[in-house]
């Protein structure tokens, strides 16, 4: 009753009894779907898909395609999805490379219409990727961040956890936690103090790390004397001790500062508008 007659599925795929499957669906031999997931009409579920519960696949989706990538020799690598992951119309999820030997999207996700995610990215738990979303391979992306619709992440790139990146923008640094991010060049914008809230933050927790990104994105200091700074006026908390990793680690370095001021006018004074 859950298999619609028109659906293809390999004999040896291994398919909860509670999976359903829409007609004109097609699942591959290599393939672990979890109990209670959905299979819309006309979605692809290819060799090295291992999918959780409770999941909804929509219309037209590919998932565990082969890599687009040209070093890429036909191993057996896999794309994991967590459990409650939706994963919207026409999305395409490329399973890894022999690189990372997986492609991983976490649990309690949202991918909207259209979003591409490469080879060998690993998305954390809780993360939404909207409309148009465009990720490169070997891409990180921590829990709770969100990506704005048209966003496009150049390769190697890491987003740090409850970011929020602005729609159509183009991500070439790695970005760090708590904060938002838009402009062009991609650039801080203050940090995600609603988001933060939302998901049990005090308020003493948000403004440490308004306070740190303060020190780090907009009086204008380099890098080097701004993290001295942060190690010394900053009280130690798990949120410091997060930023600090984040950026000591940062392989692409990471995005600019504060854009729309001259770091002369913001040495000694601050501005409402990065206060939040």
């Amino acid at each position: 009753m859950n298999r619609h007659s028109f659906s293809v599925i390999h004999p040896d795929a291994k398919l909860a009894d509670s999976v359903v499957v829409s007609p004109f669906v097609t699942i591959s031999k290599d393939v672990v779907i979890g109990e209670g997931t959905w299979i819309g009409p006309g979605a692809h579920i290819m060799d090295g898909a291992r999918i959780g519960k409770n999941c909804k696949i929509f219309p037209g989706a590919i998932v565990s395609a082969d890599p687009q990538d040209l070093k890429y020799r036909n191993e057996n690598t896999l794309l994991e999805i967590g459990d409650n992951t939706i994963i919207r119309e026409y999305c395409t999820l490329n399973k890894g490379t022999i690189a990372a030997g997986k492609t991983v999207i976490g649990s309690n996700c949202l991918l909207m219409a259209y979003v591409h995610v490469a080879h060998d990215c690993f998305i954390g738990n809780n993360c939404i990727l909207a409309n148009n979303v465009n990720l490169a391979g070997h891409i990180e992306i921590e829990d709770y961040a969100i990506l704005g619709g048209l966003t496009a992440v150049h390769q190697f790139v890491k987003i740090g956890q409850h970011a929020f990146i602005g729609g159509g923008s183009l991500v070439t640094k790695d970005v760090p936690p708590y904060v938002k991010a838009s402009r062009e060049p991609l650039s801080y914008v203050g940090v995600n103090a609603t988001g933060l809230k939302r998901r049990g933050f005090t308020n003493e927790q948000v403004t440490t790390i308004q306070n740190i990104y303060r020190i780090l994105f907009v009086k204008g200091y380099n890098l080097k004397k701004a993290m001295e700074m942060i190690d010394n006026e900053i009280h130690e908390c798990d949120e410091k001790d997060e930023i600090m990793h984040f950026i000591r680690t940062a392989e692409r370095g990471i995005m600019k500062g504060f854009r729309t001021v001259t770091a002369n006018k913001v040495a000694n004074k601050e501005y409402a508008i990065t206060a939040e």
